[in-house]
């Protein structure tokens, strides 16, 4: 396996802290500015309002708050190592547009990977269709230019962060829950202060610092923001990382997708003591389920 030149590298404490209250604020800053606008105009505009899976109306300005105080802060901080931010904001970037795409123009009549798959069979091009391409393309070349060695290890990183981006949004379902999802798995990486520490780090902040409103189901990801989040998680995980840890995340991925097609994650999750007790978490009594 080819020595991969950014593997050492040791991201400081002080500025991966840094990093994630900047981006934390950032995201709170965004959020905050969204929701004074729709006070102002007496209401939100309809295209950022959705129903919930307890029919409850929430807002997207909380994707829309991710994607700015994530994308930031990773764009602030892209003299270090420009191959890693460039590939992160492409990842990122066209995550969040695809993303948005699908929450704007789509119409929920195919879901899952199957449904997509279904639909095109069928010669309806649907918008996830459109959005699974998109990010899929995004992540490969991303892959491409973060990873060294081997087209097979550079495809194989690009298929990770593409997966991620659409791990993140399978879990999108409940208050809160993708949000911590991106926090379990990028909080090892900044620890590990390796070459994907400082991307982890801007979503762990943005996670942490809009976990309120999404968990007592004022605002959602949606979308937009679940996806630009999992890409850039997608990154830090495969800074640096070695073929064989490359090919686990893909694995890993994969399965959790599959998965998806064939289980309810909330069901699993609710039959699962401990994962029960930790997805409802900060929730507003209100939000648990009955």
């Amino acid at each position: 396996e080819p020595r991969d030149v950014y593997r050492a590298v040791s991201v400081p404490p002080g500025r991966m802290v840094f990093r994630g209250l900047a981006c934390a604020v950032a995201a709170c800053g965004v959020d905050a500015g969204l929701k004074r606008l729709g006070a102002a105009r007496g209401a939100a505009p309809q295209w950022s309002r959705r129903r919930n899976y307890r029919g409850h109306t929430v807002s997207l300005r909380g994707g829309v708050a991710v994607v700015f105080g994530a994308l930031g802060g990773v764009a602030a901080g892209g003299r270090a190592d420009r191959r890693l931010h460039e590939a992160a904001l492409l990842a990122g970037g066209m995550a969040a547009i695809a993303g948005v795409f699908d929450d704007l123009a789509g119409s929920g009549s195919a879901r899952g990977f199957r449904g997509h798959v279904g639909a095109l069979h069928r010669g309806d091009v649907t918008t996830g269709t459109v959005k699974l391409a998109a990010i899929g393309c995004a992540g490969l070349a991303a892959g491409w230019r973060l990873a060294d060695g081997r087209a097979v290890r550079r495809l194989a990183a690009g298929a990770v962060v593409a997966a991620s981006a659409n791990r993140a949004n399978l879990l999108d379902l409940r208050p809160g829950r993708a949000l911590k999802a991106v926090l379990v798995v990028s909080t090892p990486v900044v620890l590990s202060r390796g070459r994907g520490a400082a991307v982890a780090a801007a979503v762990a902040g943005v996670a942490a610092g809009t976990m309120r409103d999404d968990l007592r189901e004022r605002t959602m990801l949606g979308d937009g923001g679940a996806n630009c989040l999992g890409a850039l998680v997608g990154v830090a995980l495969v800074a640096g990382a070695s073929t064989r840890r490359v090919v686990t995340e893909l694995a890993a991925c994969v399965a959790l997708t599959v998965a998806s097609e064939l289980v309810s994650f909330s069901r699993v999750i609710d039959r699962t003591p401990v994962l029960r007790w930790f997805d409802r978490l900060g929730r507003a009594a209100e939000s648990n389920d009955a």
